[in-house]
């Protein structure tokens, strides 16, 4: 079916993307791969290129545009070159920049924005901690006003964090009132850290089944002195940002679920013809054209579905329970199509210098981070009332 998400802006963008990765990342991608993250200077490369701030607003060196379109044609160029910008980019760009615009103020926007967009600023978001997952409302990190009302400060851990070790600043979800059983929600603030602030500490940089490219850690906050004018917001009004920016995290899992598929049909087909079993193409056996088949409708299936949440955000319709319901379906319909895809491969599929390989294993963490399928499904029956 024909996709009509995308005007000519965006394919002339994508072109632009097109040739970056060809010349810049697809060279020197397994030297990413091996350290870990790509670095730093790439993400001032991204910069240059206005890549990390293309929504942002152009008095601080963005691109001023609404639109979250032209992030997900980054998503579906790297997938289709089998590569990443690494976790730091997709946080910093799809994730960060609506906390900012939205709750920052004009005095923290003139300080954070110009190297958000060139990159001299890398900004992560820590929510998770080793006994909290899915439960944000369980959240014990603690931060305390000091006497004078001058500064907080903050202890606690963090862990699972995409993009913590390269981060100059990190969204920090803390409580900042005691827990109170009768409203667990209430009390949750966040913090802006300097990740040069003393007593902050990048722990482990954990090592993970896929995603090799995207620095994930374990962060420590011992101490660590905040200044009020880095609370983000409201004191106490964490939960409620949480929740509604939580919409476009899940809407960025979603068309990345798509892109990864779309990926996974391509590389499939294209091995499948090439590759020749009793004399004859694979992809001439009656199996292999109907997986393809099963495949290719299943993606169409997901992209119509990815590409109505994108007009739905940049019309500002998206709900929660929309994007949770994206997000849910284009992620476990992701792990199926890559998964008769790598069948199809044979025994290459399980060896990594195949694209196909790096996709299977990239594309697990999706029905877990932002939320696992088991989350995205009780958001939705809450939906239907039950």
């Amino acid at each position: 079916m024909q996709r009509t998400v995308f005007n000519e802006d965006h394919e002339a963008f994508r072109e632009t993307v097109r040739t970056f990765i060809a010349k810049v990342v697809a060279p020197v991608y397994h030297e990413w791969e091996a350290d870990g993250h790509p670095p730093r200077d790439f993400y001032r490369c991204l910069g240059e290129l206005g890549i990390l701030g293309i929504q942002a607003p152009e008095e601080f060196g963005g691109g001023g545009e609404a639109s979250v379109k032209f992030n997900a044609v980054v998503a579906e160029e790297c997938a289709a070159a089998g590569v990443s910008f690494g976790g730091s980019y997709s946080v910093h760009t799809n994730l960060i920049l609506p906390y900012l615009t939205m709750y920052g103020t004009g005095e923290q926007l003139q300080r954070w924005l110009p190297g958000f967009c060139s990159g001299d600023l890398m900004f992560a978001i820590a929510m998770t901690e080793p006994g909290t997952g899915s439960d944000l409302a369980n959240i014990s990190a603690t931060a305390k006003l000091s006497e004078d009302g001058s500064h907080y400060v903050l202890n606690g851990s963090k862990t699972f964090i995409t993009g913590g070790v390269l981060a100059d600043r990190i969204l920090t979800v803390c409580r900042t009132s005691p827990f109170d059983p009768e409203n667990r929600r209430s009390g949750l603030s966040i913090l802006v850290v300097d990740t040069s602030s003393e007593g902050f500490s990048v722990g482990r940089k954990l090592q993970k089944i896929g995603l090799k490219t995207s620095d994930t850690a374990e962060l420590s906050y011992d101490d660590v002195m905040v200044p009020v004018s880095d609370l983000l917001g409201e004191e106490g009004k964490g939960f409620s940002y949480l929740t509604h920016n939580l919409a476009q995290e899940r809407l960025t899992i979603a068309f990345d679920a798509s892109a990864t598929a779309s990926a996974a049909v391509q590389h499939a087909i294209a091995y499948t013809t090439d590759r020749k079993v009793f004399g004859k193409p694979v992809a001439a056996f009656q199996n292999t054209k109907f997986v393809l088949a099963e495949c290719s409708t299943e993606l169409q299936a997901v992209q119509l579905m990815v590409d109505n949440a994108l007009e739905l955000h940049d019309r500002g319709e998206l709900s929660v329970q929309d994007a949770a319901r994206a997000k849910l379906f284009s992620t476990e319909a992701a792990g199926r199509i890559i998964d008769k895809c790598l069948q199809l491969h044979g025994g290459y599929g399980y060896i990594l210098e195949y694209p196909i390989a790096r996709l299977y294993a990239d594309t697990r963490v999706s029905r877990i981070f932002g939320g696992t399928s088991e989350v995205m499904k009780t958001i939705i029956a809450k939906d239907l009332g039950l």
